[in-house]
Parts: structure tokens; sequence; C-alpha cells
């Protein structure tokens, strides 16, 4: 049973004709009509028409007459419904029915029509009446607390003389549209649609048309939600629950400076409501501008948060998914050439950038009408925040047409990054939910007060009492803490160090009463069971202990599936309490009804401003709780550091393309000269003036200019045979060009870090005289990447263990990279080593190993064991190595010397990037199944993706466990777009084999 993607979206809910009777009354014109053969076409036209925008269908009006046009007569270029010619005799029947049945899913006819008309200076009443209804709705929406109560806006009848008027000034349209829907479509055969589909499209595209032509004739009359269809207001509603605005969202979307298209930075505090802003926003440029968005995002984890955008199928908008985890990217850019949809990319910072580099490269960066930042203040954060700066620095330089919105937590130097982005800047102080912040000094609590001397009030005493055993296993009083809280109301507690997470969730579990047990018990053996299935059979100890009192720790030793099941289990009570490190705070929305920091320390190193602000801002649920509370645990000795930390102003945020050499200016500088961006000296110069490094330079770079840092960016660069030019002190500002070698340009093209260039080119060049092919390892050792080997410290007992198991060919490939089987025995045997080996090379082999040995057993888990390794940590070594995987196969597609590797790393990316049997590979393309539920959906018939695109999600849901309603229509959507695009792509070559040469002699 096919599930349309809108009815998965929306149910039966029937928002733009508020009733049944229109459809009911269309099948009654078309019964008795159709009955005469010989009826005339024009008349057929004015009956549909009249029928259409009569009566008392009030909202129906607004839609289909607002733009003076007949909504049901289009042709359709892409052929989506289209007529079947046949013998004259019955042509005009067959003409009539069109103008019922054939409403195309695409407008594109239609709104090169609409354009050519609205082009002609010309009035009417009907027209008068529609800006009379505009302007009324856009006075109401002015009030925030409107938006979503109260009837639905409605229209008076119009008036039949001047719609009669109407269709009469019409006829040559009328006829044009027939005669190129007939023509077009002659020989094409009749897809089966059904009427309501049909009708539903039409009026969609309707109202989505009007709200496009009210947000380009004027900044004042936006149309019924924000410039957007009311549609887009009950995906709200039906998938978020929001109801009404917040004052401050509603006067950001009505920023003048928005209106004008003005690039914008607005800061909140966590937790404020900012993500909702710059939805609307992407949905304003997706919908009635026509334009492609990249939504940037600093966590993979953020993007599983974005269930909204399952709805944007039902808008017909592609969604490009760039982000790299384990199980893939499931990022493919869609097909470009004949791609009429509008598409979503949601992106880490990562991936966003090498689709602006490919944009750029192809000339179609005009094509992103818009780019939203989530956490801009990013921009300072290390390696990440430098790809970050280079993103946005490439943006603004290479397209005035695309808009940029910066959201983030609240900022100290805003004034540098307006400059830097050209952008106008917003900030508001609100919280839905008041914060209290406290702090723990042994027993005593202490309200955080800015107005006292010392920053600090007393607020209470603890009123827990303590056995002296209970006192020894808790010195902090965290079971104190959480249990005034717990089990109803949520907590989470902070720890410095993922082990710490795991002993206090086992510490509290130890002295809880045996009551919390009971609390949810059902739901909580569910979650058991499903981390059980996720681990093929096997759950964490400590996992194991813990959930029945509803407490778990969150770190990024857990697997993909492990972490989404217990966040999903948090957010629906289940879970009560979670121990968790810093990475939650940042990457995914779990708020609190109380925040716990265990203590003022992330790993060895004292708290920031920046991570207290983002963990304390968890506190406070929205809707739920009235306050939100955080504690900060002291100890005596911290006591002035953590005054310091709650008083003092948020940390600047500062340019790192200078700290972070090789994936910062000198990745730049290459891809400059490689995009064609600036190829002279002057050129580069003034595009670094428009970096976020250019506006601070001065700060930042005392001892040098900015013209001799990228002198000496530029030379490093010719040093290492990556670009070639003449550059001097003398010429610096001449014409003379820069040009990108073959090995900059495979550099730049693999997005390889610059620091291990040059010995990936040696050992790819050495892997050419004896590549070992056997077995995959020596292509794995290749493929295995450089800047993880750091973290690295091999067991040596394991590491023997499994040389030994190497064949004679397999221990060929320990020689030629340099890792000799005498050094592993003396390590593992704790002997002195006095052989010289490089550790970096040892260290990558053992890497290599589990990789090796992930690619046999596909089980994360037995690996993990084996190599007494995370499950999280084994998790993201695949992950990555599917990363660098790809960014080798696309550096070596640009050096002709290494064809050899194309087809082998071709076949070796995919297996890293899904690492499961060859047959789950299909389902796991699909967004939202990873092995556990590829494994299942095989095992249920679900074999192929035309499988998943054609099922009923409430079949599925029955027959696989732990799958909601919900994630069934996802999975189904998900495979149907997948489905599609994949047909697009094989159209598209069908048609390059098909098309005849333009130079035939």
């Amino acid at each position: 049973c096919s599930n349309d993607s809108e009815e998965d979206m929306f149910g039966d809910y029937d928002s733009f004709y508020g009733n049944d009777s229109l459809i009911a009354q269309v099948d009654d014109v078309e019964h008795k009509y159709l009955q005469d053969e010989n009826m005339d076409v024009k008349a057929a036209g004015e009956v549909v028409l009249g029928n259409l925008q009569s009566g008392d269908h009030q909202k129906e009006q607004d839609n289909f007459s607002a733009s003076q046009n007949v909504v049901v007569l289009k042709s359709d270029k892409e052929g989506a419904c289209q007529m079947q010619d046949s013998d004259p005799a019955d042509g005009n029947q067959k003409l009539t029915e069109s103008i019922l049945d054939d409403l195309p899913s695409s407008q594109l006819l239609y709104f090169e029509k609409m354009d050519e008309f609205s082009s002609a200076p010309r009035t009417s009443p009907l027209s008068k009446e529609r800006d009379e209804r505009v302007d009324s709705f856009s006075d109401k929406i002015r009030d925030p607390l409107s938006f979503y109560a109260g009837a639905e806006h409605r229209n008076r009848p119009i008036d039949s003389s001047s719609h009669s008027k109407c269709v009469l000034f019409k006829s040559e349209s009328l006829k044009d549209h027939l005669k190129s829907a007939m023509t077009g479509n002659a020989r094409a055969q009749t897809l089966q649609v059904s009427k309501t589909k049909q009708l539903k499209e039409a009026v969609l595209s309707e109202e989505i048309f009007v709200a496009r032509k009210a947000i380009e004739s004027s900044s004042l009359d936006i149309g019924p939600f924000y410039g957007l269809p009311s549609k887009v207001k009950d995906l709200f509603r039906q998938l978020r629950g929001i109801e009404t605005l917040y004052e401050w969202q509603h006067d950001c979307l009505m920023l003048e400076s928005l209106q004008q298209r003005k690039n914008l930075i607005y800061s909140l505090p966590t937790g404020g409501g900012k993500t909702l802003v710059a939805e609307i926003i992407i949905l304003q440029e997706l919908l009635c501008r026509q334009k492609d968005v990249l939504m940037i995002l600093p966590y993979v984890a953020i993007v599983q948060e974005k269930v909204w955008i399952q709805g944007l199928s039902s808008f017909g908008i592609e969604l490009g998914f760039l982000v790299e985890e384990y199980a893939g990217s499931k990022g493919r850019f869609p097909p470009i050439k004949r791609r009429v949809k509008k598409s979503l990319y949601i992106a880490t910072i990562e991936k966003g950038h090498a689709l602006v580099n490919s944009l750029i490269e192809t000339e179609r960066i005009d094509d992103l009408g818009l780019v939203v930042v989530d956490e801009l203040h990013m921009l300072g954060a290390g390696s990440r925040g430098a790809v970050l700066e280079i993103t946005l620095a490439k943006i603004l330089y290479t397209s005035k047409k695309t808009h940029i919105i910066g959201m983030s937590a609240t900022l100290n130097n805003a004034g540098d990054l307006q400059k830097f982005l050209q952008a106008e800047y917003y900030t508001n102080n609100f919280r839905p939910v008041e914060l209290k912040e406290y702090i723990k000094i042994r027993d005593t609590i202490y309200a955080v007060d800015s107005k006292t001397e010392n920053g600090f009030t007393f607020s209470h005493l603890l009123n827990f009492k303590y056995s002296s055993n209970l006192e020894k296993a808790d010195p902090d009083h965290i079971i104190a803490l959480v249990t005034e809280v717990i089990p109803k109301y949520s907590c989470l507690i902070f720890c410095p160090t993922k082990k710490n997470c795991e002993n206090v969730a086992s510490m509290v579990c130890k002295y809880l009463k045996k009551e919390f047990r009971a609390h949810k018990e059902k739901e909580k053996q569910d979650l058991i069971k499903n981390l059980k299935s996720i681990g093929n059979g096997t759950v964490c100890p400590v996992l194991k202990q813990t959930i029945p009192f509803g407490v778990a720790y969150h770190h990024s030793g857990l697997t993909n599936d492990e972490r989404k099941s217990i966040e999903e289990a948090y957010s629906a009570g289940v879970l009560c309490l979670l121990a968790c490190t810093a990475t939650l705070a940042a990457g995914v929305n779990l708020p609190a009804r109380r925040v716990i920091l265990r203590a003022p320390y992330v790993g060895n190193d004292f708290l920031k401003k920046s991570q207290y602000k983002q963990m304390i801002g968890r506190a406070g649920r929205a809707g739920i709780d009235s306050a939100g509370e955080s504690i900060l645990i002291v100890q005596e000795k911290d006591k002035h550091l953590v005054q310091d930390l709650v008083h003092s102003p948020l940390e600047n945020c500062y340019s790192n393309l200078l700290q972070e050499v090789t994936k910062g200016i000198q990745s730049l500088l290459l891809s400059l000269v490689g995009l064609k961006i600036a190829v002279t000296c002057e050129e580069v110069d003034n595009f670094m003036c428009c970096t976020l490094l250019g506006v601070q330079q001065q700060l930042l770079s005392k001892e040098k200019s900015l013209s001799e840092i990228i002198q000496d960016g530029l030379e490093n660069l010719m040093e290492k045979g990556l670009l070639k030019g003449r550059i001097s002190e003398k010429d610096h500002n001449s014409k003379s060009t820069l040009t990108i070698t073959p090995l900059g340009k495979a550099a730049y093209k693999g997005s390889v870090d610059l620091a291990y260039c040059d010995i990936l080119y040696r050992e790819l060049k050495k892997g050419l005289q004896g590549l070992v092919l056997e077995s995959n390892l020596h292509l794995l050792y290749l493929s295995t990447p450089y800047d993880m080997t750091s973290t690295c410290s091999p067991d040596w007992m394991i590491y023997l263990r499994q040389f030994n198991q190497l064949s004679a060919a397999e221990q060929k490939v320990a020689d030629i990279v340099g890792v000799p089987e005498s050094f592993i025995t003396k390590k593992a045997s704790g002997q002195a080593v006095r052989k010289n080996v490089d550790n970096a090379v040892v260290n990558r082999f053992y890497l290599t190993f589990v990789l090796y040995s992930l690619l046999k057993e596909t089980n994360v888990w037995s690996v993990s064991e084996k190599f007494n390794l995370s499950r999280g940590y084994v998790q993201n070594l695949l992950s990555s190595a599917a990363s660098f995987a790809s960014c080798l196969l696309h550096f070596c597609e640009e050096l002709e010397e290494f064809w050899v590797y194309k087809a082998l790393l071709t076949e070796l990316t995919k297996q890293l990037t899904y690492c499961v049997k060859t047959e789950l590979i299909p389902l796991m393309e699909v967004a939202g199944v990873l092995e556990a539920r590829a494994k299942q959906l095989y095992n249920a018939g679900y074999k192929t993706l035309a499988h998943l695109a054609n099922a009923n999600p409430e079949t599925l849901v029955r027959m696989i466990e732990h799958l909601s309603r919900r994630q069934a229509k996802q999975i189904i959507s998900s495979a149907k777009m997948l489905l599609s695009e994949k047909a697009e792509a094989l159209q598209e070559e069908v048609e390059e084999l098909l098309k005849v040469p333009t130079d035939i002699p």
C-alpha cells in the first residue's frame, strides 16, 4: 500500500479547503459537463473557474482567486501529469477531462505565465479585493499572540460580474494554456493520480505563489504566516507543538534589515528559541524565493533533532544530509542539471565547506539563496572554526546574492563578527524559563548574586541524612541533590570525564531506594531490550544496572544508536537522570529541571565561561518548568576561580586562521588559487581583508602585517610543490599570476590536511611499487586517518596477538609500511627497544588492525572488546576512515599516476561507510536507518529501496520492534525521495545517451 509523502506528514488534515464539499462539488461538475461531448472549451474553463471561486467556500477563494488566474489549466514541462491524445472525435471530451484531471505537480509554466501577466500594468476589482485581504491579515499578524489563535481568516464571496470580466480578460491566456498542454503532452500517457492530491497540490502551489508575490512586492504585506503558506503553521503545531511565537521571535522576524535581505547575526541565551526563527527564514527562502539553502551545524547530533525537516517533502523540497557519521554521510548532492525542486542541505562544518567549494567551482554559488550558521561562536573553536571562517569568507566574496544568517549564544565581541559578515546585529536576554544559579561548598548551597561583594549569598543547608558509609561513597552529596528532583522531574549531572560519568551513575543507583525501580518499569525493560538488539545481544553492564532506576550515562564511548535510544528515553521521561560529559550540552537539546556540574573542569582544564553558560543553559524546560536550577559543586581550593568564572564576561571570539596553519591559512590560500577566486597577490590580499583575520589582524599579529603573513603562506605552498608563480617583496602587489600544481589541486580537491600531504603522496607512490592485494590490509593502512594516531595507545599484547594471526603476505605489508615483528615482540614482553621505529606508523598500523577486524566481523561490540577500546571510539575511527578514504579517492582522481587506486578506493569507501553485510547497504542509504534497524527491516522482508518506498507505515510499526509511527513515516518518505533521486539520475543518463549530437558531419 503506497503512502503519499504529503499524507505521511499531515495525515487527513485538509487545512486548505476547510471541508470536503469542494471536492464533491468538483466531482459533480465533472460528471455533469462531461456528458456533453461537444461542449465548448472556453465554456468549460469558465464553468470550472466559476465553480471553484463561488459559493460559500471562503477559504478556498483565498487560495484559488488571489492571483486572478485559472489555476487548473496548466501544462507541465516535466511531464508529471500529462494527457494522451486520441482520435479527433473524442478530442473535446479528452480536453475537458484534462481541465479537472491533469493538475500538474510541477508549476513551472504556471509561474512563467503569471510573471507575464503581472508585468502588464492593470487593476481589477479582484486584485483590489486581494490586496485588502492581505493588508487585513498583515495587521493581524503583528499581534504576536494571534498567530495561531482563533478562527482562520475568511474572505467575502467574489462578485460574479468582476469575476466574469476577469475570465473574459484571460480568454487568450486560457487558449494558450490549452494549446501548450496539448502540444507538449500529446504522446504522453495519463498518470492515475487522485483528484484530492491534485487539488491539494494546486492549492498549495497557489498559496506559495501568493506568498512569494507578497514578499517580493512589499516588506510589510508578508502573507498569512510570515510570507509562508498556512500549512507551515500547521507543520510547527503538529510536529513541534508550537502554538505561539515568543515576542522577541516576532520582533526579529519583522526586522526591516531582514526584509531587505541584509545579513543578520542574532544572539540569545541557550534555550531562548533561536532555532525557530532560523527555520521560518529557511522556509521563506525555499518556498517563496525558490532558492537552495545550506544549514551549517557544528555537531552531527543536532541534525537528528531537526524533526520538522521530514515535512519538507510535502512541499516538493529535496534534502541533502551532509554529515560525517557512522553508516555513511547519507549526503548526496541531488542531481543538478535538470533539478526542479529546491534543496535544503543540512551539513556539518567540513561538509558545508566541501559543498560551497563545489558550487563555486561549477559557478552555481548564486543558486545558494541562504546560509544559516548555528552556533556562530564556533568561529573561535580551533580547526573547525578556521574551516567555518573560510567557508563564510568564500561565500561573502563570490556571491552578492547569498543571504547569511548567524545565530549564537550571547557574544562578547559581536562587533568583529558584524564587520566580518557585513551584518546587522540583534540581541535579547530572553529565557522562557527563569534560571537560578547556585554553587555548593561542602553541605551549604549559595545563590549566585552579582550585587554582593563576594558574588554569593547563603541560600540553605542540605537536608539529607548521610551515614558514615554513604559519606565516604558520596562526599559531594550528589545523592542528596538528585533525590530532591527525581523521579518526578529530570536532572543532568555534567562530569569532567567519561569514566566519571559511569562511576557517578553506578554510585547513585547503589543508594537509591527500591521504589525508584517501579517508575515506568515496563518502558525501562523495553529500553534494555532495544539496547540489547542494538548491541547484537550485548548490553553494557553499567547501563543494565542503572536503567531500572531511571539512570544512565551519556558520552562519546556509546555508539550512535545507543546515544539516540538513551536521548529518546530521557525525553520521554523513562530516564530521569543522565550523567554526561560536556558534549551533551553542546550537541543535543535535552533540558532538565536541575543541572548539576560535578566539578568546574572539563577533563583537566578549568571550565571556560562559554562552556559553563552552555551547561547551565540546559536548566529549565519551556512549557514544563516554572524555573530551572543549576548547581556547581566547588571545592574550597577552587572558590576564587569559580568567583571569577560566574561573574566574568564571555570570552572573545577570535580567528583561528593563524593558529591552525595547515588547516587554516595555507589551506585557504591553496583553494583560493585552485578555485580561481584569487590568482594574483593583489587579489589574494583583497580577499584576506574580507576574513575575520582581516578584521582582527592588529589584535592577532603584532609582529607581521597581513601582507607579510600572506607572502609567507604562499612561499611555503610553493616550497611544498603545491603552487607555482613568482612573488617577492617588491612585486607583491603585481599582476603576476599564481597557478596550482596537479599535486596542489589533488590536495584541495581531496580536502587533505596539508600537514600530511607530503607523506600521503610518498606512501601512495611507494604502494605502486608493490601493493599487496591478497587482502585489503595494505589499502586499509593507506586509508587509516593520520590525525587519529596521536590519540592511540596500543595494547602491546593484543598487537602481538593480531600480528601473529596475519598470513605471510599480510606480514609483508607490515614490513613495507615499517612495522617490524621484532619491535612488537619486544614491546609486548616489556624489553628495551633500541631500534629506531616511527611511533606514528606503529600506532597507525594498530588502528588498521581495528578496521581490518571491523570489516571482517561487522560488529562494533566484539571488535571494541577484542581491542579493549570503547564502542564509541571504534565507531568514530570507522567514520573517520570512511571520510578519509573518500578524500583519498578524490586525491587520486586528480593525479593520473594513481589511476590504479580509483576502483580499489571506490569499493573500500563503500565498505567503510556502511560496514555491514553487502545485502544491507541499499537499506542503509536511507536516512534514519542504521545497522540494527537495517537488519530488522531485511529480516521482515523489506530487502530493497523499493520495498521501503512502497511500505505501509502501519504494517512497518506492527512488524518492526521499537519503531514508532513517526519513525516509520520518516523512513518511508526518505526511501521515496532516494528512489526518485536515483530514477532522475538514470533518466538523465538516458537523455544524455539519446541526445542527437549537434556537430554531426
